[in-house]
C-alpha cells in the first residue's frame, strides 16, 4: 500500500476523497454509468468493496449498490459535517473515505435496501 505522500503526489484526487473526506461532482465518475461485470476494489489499497451484481442506477450521479460484497468489507462512522448527520463508508482495509450510505436504495421484495452512495474515484473495478 502506498503512503499517503506518495498518494497525495500520483493521484491529488484520490487522496483529496479517500484521506481529507472530499467527493467528486455529480455524475463525473468514470463508475456512474458503468455496465460491466466485475468487482469494485478500494483504489488506494486493492480491498474488494462491491460487487457489479449489487450496482444500480439511483440516479443521484454517484455509483449506488444495495450491499457490500462481504459485511466486513466496509466501516460505518457517523458524519456531521455541513450541519447534516449521513453515515460515511470507508474501507474496512485501509480506511479511505469511500462515500456515504443511505436507507432509500430500491425495493427487494417489500425490503428497501441501503443506497451505497460511493465516489469512482475510490474505486477500482476488476
Amino acid at each position: 500500500m502506498k503512503t499517503d505522500t506518495q498518494l497525495e503526489l500520483e493521484n491529488p484526487e484520490l487522496y483529496h476523497i479517500a484521506r481529507e473526506g472530499g467527493t467528486e461532482r455529480a455524475f463525473s465518475g468514470k463508475y456512474v454509468d458503468e455496465k460491466k461485470d466485475g468487482m469494485y476494489h478500494c483504489a488506494v489499497c486493492g480491498a474488494p468493496l462491491f460487487s457489479s451484481d449489487t450496482k444500480f442506477d439511483s440516479g443521484t450521479g454517484w455509483p449506488s449498490f444495495t450491499d457490500p460484497a462481504v459485511k466486513d468489507a466496509v466501516t460505518l462512522h457517523d458524519d456531521t459535517k455541513f450541519g447534516i448527520r449521513r453515515t460515511e463508508v470507508r474501507c474496512a482495509t485501509c480506511g479511505a473515505h469511500l462515500g456515504h450510505v443511505f436507507p432509500d436504495g430500491p425495493m427487494k421484495g417489500d425490503k428497501v435496501c441501503d443506497r451505497y452512495c460511493i465516489n469512482s474515484t475510490s474505486l477500482e473495478l476488476k
